[in-house]
């Protein structure tokens, strides 16, 4: 394995589980931990973008690369995550299940989508 998949691998999961375990502790009212679930939020936040920075970096590339590509890519990922997160409000809190299942999977989709843009077709 190489150094920067290995640091990549450490950094992705210690960022992801203390995103994971902040949102949980912020968003479940019996554990009275709201404050503190997101200020470890935050701090996996932070992490995995400093994972960002310091993968780039170990590959020799410049930080950030602002173009219409990159943020069209990123607008469309952000998008299908909502439409993918409405969609699973819509089975879990308003009781609404094929319509919820129907966004949810619009959103599947619009997650998809960044590949091919990404990675172009062959």
């Amino acid at each position: 394995m190489k150094k920067k998949n290995f640091v990549t691998l450490i950094m992705s999961t210690v960022g992801g589980l203390l995103f994971a375990l902040g949102m949980c502790m912020g968003l479940i009212p019996e554990w009275n931990t709201f404050w503190q679930g997101i200020v470890i939020g935050v701090v996996g936040v932070v992490i995995l973008l400093a994972m960002v920075f310091v993968r780039r970096k170990m590959e020799g590339k410049p930080m950030i690369v602002l173009n219409g590509k990159a943020v069209g890519t990123t607008l469309l990922g952000v998008l299908g995550a909502i439409v993918f997160g409405v969609g699973m409000c819509m089975v879990m809190v308003w009781d609404m299940l094929v319509w919820g299942i129907i966004v949810g999977i619009v959103g599947i989709v619009l997650l998809l989508c960044p590949i091919p843009v990404i990675k172009g077709l062959k």
